[in-house]
């Protein structure tokens, strides 16, 4: 069974940062994308950032500059640096793994709440 697992979410004030891990676990068959998603109260879950089996990134325009995916050495890990957040930023943030054949995981999610 493949299990995507998030950590580094909490609390933090604006203009601090953190660090978002994800972790994915089982018999996954060729990793197409890993990506972060968010949803914040009341919005649709929406991409903040995606990173493809060839290393190309992509990234929603209201972090561009401040957020910095990257893929981790271990395979099916990867991070997210969020620097200068905003109280905009705050949401659940959800990893996200989708296979070369389209079949697609989600993690449990993970609270980033940015407030003074």
């Amino acid at each position: 069974q493949v299990q995507l697992v998030e950590s580094g979410g909490g609390l933090v004030q604006p203009g601090e940062s953190l660090r978002l891990s994800c972790a994915a676990s089982g018999n996954i068959d060729r990793t197409y994308v890993m990506a972060w998603y968010r949803q914040a109260p009341g919005k649709l879950r929406a991409s903040v950032a995606e990173v493809y089996s060839d290393g190309s990134t992509r990234y929603a325009d209201s972090v561009k500059g401040r957020f910095n995916i990257s893929r981790g050495n271990a395979k099916n890990t990867v991070w997210m640096q969020m620097n200068t957040l905003k109280p905009e930023d705050t949401a659940v943030y959800y990893c996200y793994l989708r296979t070369l054949y389209g079949v697609n995981y989600w993690g449990k999610g993970t609270l980033v709440t940015v407030s003074s």
